[in-house]
């Protein structure tokens, strides 16, 4: 008998948790062994608990969001990851894919939706939701500006209206690494300005 598919789950709102328990409690080949409801806590249990999976939401309050918590279980080989959030847009998409998760799944999705990627992420392989497949194709088809994960955190960091000390010290970098990859964005946006830079990520939806 195959043995059930180990799920670990992530998500900073106990309510959430629990609809999840109750949900996956009725698949007999699905057990879900540990819940966190941090990032830090999502890491630490993953490596000691080694699950097949973990279902990991983006958006986790104070502490590592879900990006980063995907990129460190990621790279120690611990489990697959696989996203289940409310956000689809391009810039939560590119940086979760660039972190590691081994599929996306929005949390409208059906249940039997939801057990199949579980399953398909428990064996490597990916499964994203319509909408999530839908926006990878469209920019394939029409490629937007490729930034890479660091560029959308400062992209990010640059719309809430911080200098580049300030961006410095959230991101724990150097200024004159800031400076660096401000001008790498500015190159791909074609832009040369902060507010240029932010009105076109809007436009481009880069930006969460």
């Amino acid at each position: 008998m195959t043995p059930p598919v180990r799920i670990l789950l992530c998500d900073d709102h106990a309510v959430v948790r629990a609809g999840l328990l109750a949900l996956l409690g009725g698949e007999t080949d699905i057990e879900v062994v540990g819940e966190a409801g941090s990032g830090e806590e999502a890491v630490a249990l993953a490596a000691r608990l080694g699950p097949d999976v973990v279902l990991m939401d983006l958006q986790l309050g104070p502490g590592i969001d879900g990006v980063e918590a995907t990129r460190r279980i990621a790279a120690a080989g611990t489990a697959h990851v696989l996203v289940l959030t409310t956000y689809d847009t391009d810039a939560d998409i590119t940086r979760a894919i660039e972190a590691g998760a081994t599929g996306y799944l929005l949390k409208a999705e059906r249940p039997e939706e939801l057990f199949s990627a579980i399953r398909a992420a428990a064996q490597g392989r990916t499964t994203l939701s319509a909408p999530v497949a839908g926006r990878v194709m469209a920019r394939m088809r029409n490629p937007r500006p490729t930034l890479t994960a660091r560029e959308l955190d400062i992209l990010g960091q640059l719309s809430q209206g911080l200098g580049n000390r300030e961006i410095a010290r959230a991101l724990f970098i150097s200024e004159a690494t800031v400076k660096t990859h401000l001008g790498r964005i500015y190159e791909k946006l074609g832009v040369d300005t902060r507010a240029g830079a932010v009105s076109v990520a809007k436009e481009q939806r880069l930006l969460p």
